[in-house]
């Protein structure tokens, strides 16, 4: 059970040094004050914007920066690279016939990242 999520919502990368907030274009067609997410709403820098510095080798950027640096760790920006969908959503409930976003869901960034919702938004609906 989790709340429904909508724009706006606080999201943070395990990788990632600051916290981001998740863009729901009002393309779903189900808003409240703000437009309500769905499973499909994890394009990166669209959708997932980046989360400060990226803190992991995993991301080829972080480890050619650290090699640069003759093995000293050396973060880069995040952009995060989000290929598959936020799972598992709401069983029940569909939004532009997707599953909808809730406060349970995770992503997973490419590097290895577990994107979670630190604050699902605006919305207050109880799903199960």
């Amino acid at each position: 059970m989790g709340q429904l999520v909508c724009g706006g919502a606080m999201l943070q990368c395990s990788f990632g040094a600051a916290p981001s907030s998740l863009m729901v274009l009002p393309v779903n067609r189900v808003t409240t004050s703000m437009p309500i997410a769905n499973i499909m709403d994890n394009k990166p820098m669209v959708n997932v914007l980046p989360f400060g510095m990226c803190n992991t080798m995993s991301n080829p950027q972080v480890a050619a920066a650290t090699a640069a640096k003759l093995g000293v760790f050396t973060p880069v920006p995040c952009v995060p690279v989000t290929a598959a969908p936020w799972v598992p959503g709401s069983p029940t409930v569909l939004v532009a016939n997707m599953p909808a976003l809730n406060q349970t869901s995770k992503l997973m960034c490419s590097w290895g990242g577990v994107i979670s919702i630190t604050n699902p938004g605006q919305a207050t609906i109880q799903v199960p």
